[in-house]
Parts: C-alpha cells; structure tokens; sequence
C-alpha cells in the first residue's frame, strides 16, 4: 500500500501536537494554581500577627538653617521592628526613608537589607541628612522658630520591599510605617519620648 501523501501526513500531525499544547498548558495551570491555594491555605492556618514599630530615639545634629534658608543638618532615629509572629521570618530587601517638617521633605536615605527572624525584636539606625536643602516660605520661619525652641515635630515615612518567610514559601509584600509628630530635639541633652508608628503591610 502507497504511503499517505504529505498533506495528509501533516493533516494527522497536528491533531497531535495541539493536544500535546493542550496538556502543557493544562499541567501548568493546574500547577499555578494548586501552589497558590497552598499558599493560601497555609497563610489562612498561621494567621501571621501585625508587625510593630516605634521610634525610640531622635536626635538633630550639625544644624543649621542659612540665612538664604538652605538647611545642612543630620537626622538620627532608632527604629524598634518588632516580628511577634511565631511561624514568619521576614527578609528586608530594600528600606527607604524621609524625614519630612511641615510635609516638606527634609532629607532622605536608607538602611542596609536584613533578615529579621521570628519573634525576634530589631533595632536599627535610620541615619539621613540634609546637604544644602532649600526651605521655602512660612516652614523656614516655623522651622526658625522651632529651632529657638530647642525641638521640632518631625514626621518620618518609611518603604520597605519585605519577603515573609513561612515554611519554604516566601511571599513578596511592600511595607509602609509612618511615625508622626516625633518631637525631636536639637541638643542631646534633651530627652526624647518613644513614638509608636502605623505600619500596613500591601
């Protein structure tokens, strides 16, 4: 008997290999969507606890506000992390923070990335500065004034990219902490009251 022609070989081919597609693509989905049940199965059964943060020192140092209203001046904050899950580790990817007066930024910088385990309590050094910042209008004359004062309000706003570890899986999220109203003097001799800051977790 003759062999087929090559049309109707290609004819019988295809069938084939769109099944084979068929199945890949399945497998696949299937896949996908049975680790994102497991992870959410596994997330709903350790029911992770809210992360905490405070401020617990502020300080300003090398101030000064010129006369053309452009700010030099160093920032020093310690944050207190607080992880009380016991079944989730966090990885801190990236950290970025602002020191803002009067919603105006003042200066900006970030902390080195780390691995916080669980229950575990972290303190860090959120260290900036402000190089030659122009200050505009009344948040110069209020920022003078503060200034006479020996303290000023200050707000810090942090961003964080975290990985929560909780068995083998780990889930990216972003992290946002704002610590408001931190009355931060201008001389180390002046004391510094702890501020709790809202942290949410995207």
């Amino acid at each position: 008997m003759a062999p087929p022609p090559p049309q109707q070989q290609q004819q019988q081919q295809r069938p084939r290999h769109s099944w084979l597609l068929r199945c890949i693509a399945l497998t696949a989905l299937a896949s996908i969507v049975f680790t994102v049940l497991l992870v959410i199965i596994i997330w709903v059964s350790v029911q992770p606890r809210k992360l905490k943060y405070s401020i617990e020192h502020g300080s300003i140092g090398a101030y000064n506000l010129s006369t053309n209203d452009l700010l030099n001046a160093k920032f020093h904050f310690v944050l207190r992390a607080n992880n009380p899950n016991k079944r989730v580790s966090l990885y801190y990817d990236r950290i970025d923070v602002w020191v803002l007066y009067e919603d105006q930024l003042l200066s900006e910088g970030s902390v080195a990335p780390f691995y916080q385990p669980r229950r575990n309590v972290t303190h860090l050094d959120l260290d900036s500065a402000a190089r030659n910042k122009k200050i505009y209008g009344a948040v110069a004359r209020d920022l003078k004034v503060d200034r006479a004062s020996g303290d000023v309000d200050l707000n810090v706003k942090i961003r964080a990219k975290i990985r929560l570890k909780i068995g083998v899986f780990k889930i990216h999220r972003k992290l946002k902490v704002l610590c408001e109203s931190l009355r931060v003097p201008f001389s180390s001799s002046n004391g510094f009251s702890r501020v709790t800051c809202d942290a949410h977790v995207d």
